[in-house]
């Protein structure tokens, strides 16, 4: 994921342990909004009750998520152990300690959301930890399909779908989503001397990993980026044309984020791949624009059906 302002999982996430399930679930709210997420804009085309799920699932991404991205956080390694145990607690292995985890076990229940996608996102945290490079693109396929694709099979499961390829559809779009925020992020992450770009993508273009590590901005960068760019629109495309078209309106929100992420693609490559000097981002005037851009051609889509 890696979006939206940190929290710190150790002080924030004891909080408001006691109170109704409704106060769990506006905590959940509060933390999605408090992120300025590009999901707290898709989210706005839920349903209440789906939306409010939604919260929860986020909340708790971004509270694992920050674990492995806040390095003021002592022992991550031990801390991620202990969402393990919460997330067992979720699923009915004892009584959940905390207000989001409280409120994911009220959507788990809701909406059966497999457990294994859960697992799944931590073990992704797990290799942010354990390592800082990946060699090939098929190591870093792995890392994105755990921080990102399971996340859009846990929200299609809330979203609700009748074709079983919609999976495939939220798997193809997530690591879309996740390449994306890589290519946005290349200067965040060498500040933590962390470089996602593939090695052999680098070796390929003549890029070296002190100049990654150093912001160098050059032709054979741009280069790089580009091949990078273009793999990811292949994602964007691949999810385009595994949406089953009888699950396009329930699927409305993740074809909101899949032109938010799109369009912050585009920003990148319209900037010349500029994210050495800069964080490329999208106003929140131009999010609200794609999410009725979403609705609209949903609408219209059944209009024509």
């Amino acid at each position: 994921m890696r979006c939206g302002a940190d929290l710190n999982p150790d002080s924030n996430g004891n909080r408001h342990a006691a109170g109704s399930l409704e106060t769990d679930y506006r905590r959940c709210g509060d933390i999605t909004r408090q992120s300025s997420s590009n999901f707290y804009y898709a989210f706005m085309l839920l349903p209440v009750e789906r939306r409010r799920s939604l919260y929860a699932v986020y909340a708790f991404c971004r509270f694992v998520d920050d674990v492995a991205d806040d390095e003021s956080i002592r022992e991550p390694a031990r801390l991620l152990s202990r969402w393990r145990e919460e997330l067992a607690r979720v699923y009915g292995e004892g009584t959940p300690t905390r207000a989001i985890s409280r409120a994911l076990a009220d959507t788990v229940r809701r909406f059966s959301v497999p457990r294994r996608c859960f697992e799944e996102l931590i073990a992704g945290m797990e290799m942010d930890l354990s390592r800082k490079r990946y060699a090939t693109f098929d190591e870093l396929h792995r890392y994105c399909y755990r921080a990102a694709a399971v996340v859009g099979l846990i929200c299609i499961e809330i979203f609700g779908y009748t074709n079983p390829g919609a999976k495939v559809y939220a798997e193809n779009l997530g690591v879309a989503c996740q390449l994306t925020n890589i290519l946005r992020d290349v200067k965040e992450d060498a500040a933590k001397g962390r470089i996602y770009l593939p090695l052999e993508d680098l070796a390929r273009f003549s890029v070296t990993e002190a100049e990654i590590l150093q912001g160098v901005y050059s032709d054979a960068f741009v280069h790089l980026m580009e091949f990078e760019a273009h793999r990811a629109r292949e994602y964007y495309q691949r999810a385009q044309q595994s949406l089953p078209p009888e699950d396009r309106s329930t699927l409305l929100t993740a074809e909101a984020m899949r032109l938010i992420y799109g369009s912050l693609l585009d920003r990148i490559v319209s900037s010349n791949y500029r994210v050495l000097d800069r964080r490329l981002s999208l106003s929140a005037t131009h999010k609200l624009y794609l999410v009725g851009r979403a609705w609209a051609t949903s609408r219209l889509g059944a209009l024509r059906g």
